[in-house]
């Protein structure tokens, strides 16, 4: 069984780019089944296959008869509507072993913009349960996805890899403190109710802000975060008219296309009289238009421009890096060992049918004997005898034939499985 990933994130593809094979985890069961229809002709069977979509990265795992990179790549150049040269210019491919390590790694948060946080293996469970739930899991990725989940939790218990780590939202934060003298005198709203404005609000709420509002499509979540962390809740429909109240603006949703213009926040800036505004966009695909940027009182922040504020403290790690490596490793070979038994299942249970069909043969034949009044030691010695028979036959066959290559051949295996000493 082969097992091979493709995948694209934060380090090998701008924003915009990735934002073009983001998949809301509501989309992932279709998409993995037009994915496995692709293969139809090109492989004896549809691969086992699961989407891992957040927004730092897009991959895609799968596992079949044969390694197939170049029609995975050319379903998602065709899902994203980019030339397949596009894929492969910003894209990771891996096989086999290197598919596992890559797994493993990013399960612990060793691939991660922020090194050692835990939220994408959260993401990554999601993205096994969906997988499942689609019936595109099989044998070989399940032994993947559980292996990987069992590596990150010794990780996390045998290092300090998270110890220092600083989290999307704790960046954002920093960010903020450096641009207002004071962040319990600003008013800061939430776009989205997801994982990750909840994170985000709760680092902002420990500053104990001026006001807190939370936009969302649904009110019912959206007055859920509300209620916690002591703010109000608003419809989206709203935001364009609200949205100079708020001196700071964070926003996670699963929206296809930016729910915030360039003119909504022009006219906020103007309704401020040019009070600057600081605004994070951690949704792939964006929720704020990019010239949105491009504006002098407004300071708009991307998942990618957080990269170096979340690295600070990488000295401190090099160590627990290196702890875990060696325990993903292990996990590598231990999984590459498992897939290596697969690949004998076959003849086992052909060898396992072989030799009950001579044994029910032989037992059937000794039956015969017994029901004719044959003596039971004459009868087991017999039947002994013939089973002994039917196993070297094939053996003794190869010793004598005319072949010198085949009888050295069958001499060094008959050795090796029937001579061994120790046993």
């Amino acid at each position: 069984m082969a097992v091979w990933a493709l995948g694209i994130n934060h380090t090998t593809a701008p924003v915009d780019l990735r934002g073009r094979f983001a998949f809301a985890l509501d989309q992932v069961a279709p998409t993995l089944d037009a994915l496995r229809q692709s293969f139809q002709g090109r492989m004896s069977r549809q691969p086992e296959a699961a989407i891992l979509s957040t927004c730092n990265r897009t991959e895609i795992y799968c596992a079949g008869p044969e390694h197939a990179l170049d029609p995975t790549i050319e379903w998602l150049a065709r899902s994203g509507g980019v030339p397949p040269a596009v894929v492969r210019s910003h894209a990771y491919t891996l096989s086999d072993g290197g598919a596992a390590r890559h797994a493993f790694r990013v399960a612990s948060g060793l691939d991660s913009m922020v090194l050692g946080e835990a939220q994408i293996l959260g993401q990554m469970k999601d993205a096994v349960r969906v997988a499942e739930q689609a019936g595109a899991l099989g044998s070989t990725l399940n032994q993947l996805f559980q292996r990987s989940f069992a590596v990150a939790k010794e990780v996390r218990s045998a290092t300090e890899i998270g110890a220092h780590s600083i989290s999307m939202a704790a960046a954002a934060v920093r960010l903020a403190g450096q641009l207002f003298e004071d962040l319990g005198e600003i008013r800061v709203l939430f776009v989205g109710a997801g994982e990750m404005i909840e994170l985000a609000a709760t680092h902002f709420a420990a500053r104990n802000p001026a006001g807190i509002a939370i936009a969302n499509r649904t009110l019912e979540r959206g007055e859920k975060l509300a209620t916690r962390f002591g703010g109000e809740v608003m419809r989206l429909a709203d935001l364009p008219a609200r949205l100079h109240e708020f001196d700071a603006v964070v926003s996670s949703t699963a929206s296809q296309l930016p729910i915030i213009g360039l003119g909504a926040v022009e006219r906020a800036i103007k309704l401020r009289k040019h009070r600057p505004m600081f605004m994070v966009d951690l949704a792939v695909p964006r929720d704020i238009e990019p010239e949105v940027k491009a504006l002098e009182d407004v300071y708009l922040y991307t998942v990618d421009d957080l990269a170096h504020v979340v690295q600070t403290g990488q000295a401190q790690r090099q160590a627990a890096v290196a702890q875990a490596e060696a325990i993903i490793d292990a996990g590598v070979q231990s999984f590459m060992h498992w897939v290596d038994q697969r690949g004998a299942v076959p003849l086992i249970q052909q060898l396992n049918a072989q030799t009950d069909e001579w044994r029910a043969a032989e037992l059937a034949r000794a039956r015969k004997l017994l029901a004719r009044g044959e003596d039971v030691d004459a009868v087991l010695e017999a039947m002994s005898r013939g089973l002994t028979q039917k196993m070297l036959h094939g053996a003794l066959a190869e010793l004598h034939a005319g072949d010198a290559t085949a009888r050295e051949r069958a001499s060094t295996a008959i050795q090796h499985f029937f001579l061994r000493k120790g046993r």
